[in-house]
């Protein structure tokens, strides 16, 4: 079985402009948006962190370290980038009513923000999603540039999984396949990787081929929709204008498969389209139906909140909103051809430093 990576196909063509992102840290800056703010009580510390070139297991492996205590009960709610400046929230488990000011608290390329108690657990995807503002450097082609941002801002972009999910050189779907061959993984946390990895790679393959057959943004009957601001999913059994018109105003999404076991929620060619991708990757989707994921849905069409554009010469800053579980650099490769320079000499994070 082929595991090359293909290039997934663009929304609006491949963009002609270029430029580069991650010049230094401060160019990719995330901000973590929580649903709640702690309450003031309870077993669990909130801890409000801003992390320069680290990643978020790391982090949470010095606050073990720190309070002494298993790093099962240091938690978060969505990994963040390594090569950016990112704010987010850690959790640890800390029954008691024992006040810490953290001011001995010391990580290397991490700032303590604020802490707090609070009385739940900070859980993964406990987030309402992410405030990005990313500087792009040496740009060419601004006007065109500019362009691509409208079309972006008004009618979204394929809501690819980022190539982060699958490793470096697709190394994660190699693991997958390992997987499904009898390869045995004992860690849990690797094991869910690779099969994430996996069912990422079928759902960007069915956004990829709904593109190159002119239907991404096109409802048909058999479509399975979901609504705004929910994960509650209907199938469209008779297609009419109130449809289209939803689906043009954002109230609802087509969706598409993050397979599992089960039946294909979709219908008609909708559903041949779906099961004839499936069949290419035929090992795949035995293998995570044998691993007991059941069939899901997630929106194929990924649209940003709150957009902003800053030109400065040849010098671009774009800030936006993204919903959890969704990645900046799928909304970047729409608006042009950058080159990343995270694998710049210099930029190792503390973490793997010798």
């Amino acid at each position: 079985m082929d595991i090359t990576l293909p290039e997934f196909s663009y929304l609006y063509g491949k963009p002609t402009s270029t430029g580069d992102l991650r010049s230094q840290m401060s160019d990719f800056k995330v901000f973590e948006n929580l649903p709640f703010s702690p309450c003031g009580e309870g077993e669990h510390l909130l801890i409000h962190v801003r992390k320069t070139g680290e990643n978020t297991a790391f982090v949470a492996r010095q606050l073990a370290k720190y309070f002494g205590v298993k790093e099962n009960l240091v938690s978060y709610a969505g990994l963040k980038d390594r090569f950016a400046v990112t704010e987010q929230w850690f959790g640890v488990h800390l029954p008691g009513k024992k006040v810490y000011d953290l001011s001995d608290l010391n990580i290397e390329g991490v700032e303590i923000l604020s802490s707090k108690r609070h009385n739940k657990k900070l859980k993964i995807g406990a987030l309402t999603g992410n405030t990005f503002e990313l500087t792009l450097r040496n740009v060419k082609n601004i006007d065109e540039l500019a362009r691509r941002w409208h079309a972006i801002t008004s009618h979204g972009v394929p809501n690819y999984f980022g190539e982060q999910r699958f490793g470096i050189d697709g190394g994660n779907i190699a693991k997958a396949l390992e997987l499904f061959n009898g390869t045995k993984v004992k860690d849990k946390k690797k094991r869910g990787i690779y099969l994430s990895a996996a069912r990422s790679l079928i759902f960007n393959q069915i956004i990829n081929e709904r593109i190159a057959k002119n239907c991404f943004d096109k409802a048909h009957s058999g479509d399975v929709m979901m609504l705004s601001g929910t994960q509650s999913v209907f199938v469209v059994d008779q297609l009419d204008e109130t449809i289209e018109q939803r689906l043009q105003e954002k109230d609802i999404d087509i969706t598409a498969p993050m397979w599992g076991a089960g039946d294909l929620m979709s219908k008609e060619d909708v559903n041949q389209l779906e099961s004839n991708v499936g069949q290419g990757y035929s090992e795949f989707c035995k293998g995570l139906s044998k691993f007991g994921l059941k069939q899901e849905r997630r929106r194929i069409r990924l649209c940003v909140a709150d957009p902003h554009l800053i030109v400065n010469t040849d010098t671009v800053t774009v800030t936006f909103s993204l919903p959890a579980g969704s990645y900046a650099t799928t909304v970047m490769r729409e608006l042009l051809s950058y080159t990343d320079l995270t694998e710049r000499k210099g930029n190792q994070p503390a973490s793997e430093r010798k």
